[in-house]
């Protein structure tokens, strides 16, 4: 028995697009990262601890806000 497949190959042009739109939604998400540290770091011990956070947790909180995990 046989098979037919087409295989479509797309654009160059619509390859690198993506590429760029996925390298700047990386670098959004990076800023928001940074940001949200920035701020977070700004904060005392104590409106850190109304949080539930400490100093240590900082950065996996704020990696958690901006990418979900």
């Amino acid at each position: 028995m046989a098979f037919l497949t087409n295989t479509i190959h797309t654009p160059v042009a619509h390859r690198m697009s993506a590429t760029i739109a996925t390298l700047m939604a990386d670098f959004a998400n990076y800023r928001a990262y940074r940001k949200t540290v920035s701020e977070l770091g700004k904060l005392t011990v104590r409106e850190l601890d109304d949080l539930g956070l400490n100093r240590s947790g900082i950065k996996a909180s704020a990696i958690e806000a901006v990418y979900g995990y």
